[in-house]
């Protein structure tokens, strides 16, 4: 299924934003050097094999700077480019064009990075698994729309989005209240009958008492792979049973084939590295 975009209120937010840090002052070396009748036309593309993200912002990008700037989007976000492929063309006002170049590729480096970053994770998956591999909330300040966004270009899903999605009780939580059983009592008395609650843990006894409480959710927190196993067959479908912490490539097949609901993975957005991009100028 094809990946919803942010909405258009906060990709133009965040587009504005970045448009406003790197153009509030204007562009010397274009106005310098570029005569104002300038016409001209360049390409996006991908310099490495990559999950391309972002386009709709990029297009977002060039519109603000000049709205009679014509970009064309040649492949969809979420496709597979593969080195020299071509991913999209921008044309009209040469200066328009320069002066959004780097807001746009920062933009679409980075989102198909995360977008390649959990294409990665999901090629692990053993067929037919019904693992979910999914995000986290350690995202770029500001960015979170995006990089979750691109995360399902990837193939990948997203965790909740923020504070108030759902209650997630941590380590932290439990150490506050007294215990997990304590923690779980006053969510659900607090929180709405629509809110899944979610229970992280870190060893088999607060497991049983997570189940015990009654926790939709419980995150299994740096357990090793066979405890995720003990954890699945324990638990018997009663909770939805998340798998996180130490996770790696390598650890994906054998940890999917433990049966565990969710594996979640905060690499997925702060460990993605930038992809190149490039937009080259056409004569």
């Amino acid at each position: 299924m094809k990946p919803e975009t942010p909405s258009p209120l906060v990709i133009d937010r965040i587009v504005r934003n970045a448009l406003e840090e790197d153009l509030s002052r204007g562009d010397l070396t274009t106005h310098a050097c570029i005569a104002a009748d300038t016409q001209g036309s360049a390409e996006f593309r991908a310099r490495e094999n990559l999950v391309v993200s972002g386009l709709p912002v990029v297009r977002h990008v060039f519109r603000l700077v000049d709205e009679t700037l014509t970009f064309v989007a040649h492949v969809e976000d979420g496709v597979l480019l593969n080195k020299g492929d071509l991913a999209a063309t921008v044309s009209g006002d040469a200066r328009s064009i320069l002066m959004a170049e780097r807001v746009a590729l920062n933009f679409l480096q980075r989102m198909s990075g995360v977008a390649s970053q959990a294409r990665r994770y999901i090629d692990c998956l053993p067929e037919g698994a019904k693992t979910r591999i999914a995000d986290t909330r350690k995202t770029t300040p500001g960015l979170r729309a995006f990089e979750r966004y691109a995360v399902r270009c990837g193939g990948a899903h997203n965790h909740r989005n923020d504070l108030s999605s759902a209650v997630m009780i941590k380590d932290n939580h439990i150490a506050a209240a007294g215990s997990v059983t304590t923690a779980i009592q006053r969510a659900k008395a607090y929180a709405p009958h629509t809110t899944k609650i979610e229970c992280e843990v870190d060893t088999f006894p607060q497991l049983e008492e997570a189940l015990a409480a009654g926790a939709d959710i419980i995150m299994l927190d740096n357990f090793d792979n066979d405890a995720v196993s003990r954890a699945v067959e324990f638990v018997q479908g009663r909770a939805v049973l998340e798998a996180s912490g130490g996770i790696t490539l390598e650890r994906i097949p054998s940890l999917a084939e433990t049966g565990v609901d969710v594996i979640s993975s905060g690499a997925l957005t702060h460990s993605a590295k930038a992809v190149d991009i490039g937009l080259d100028w056409l004569d």
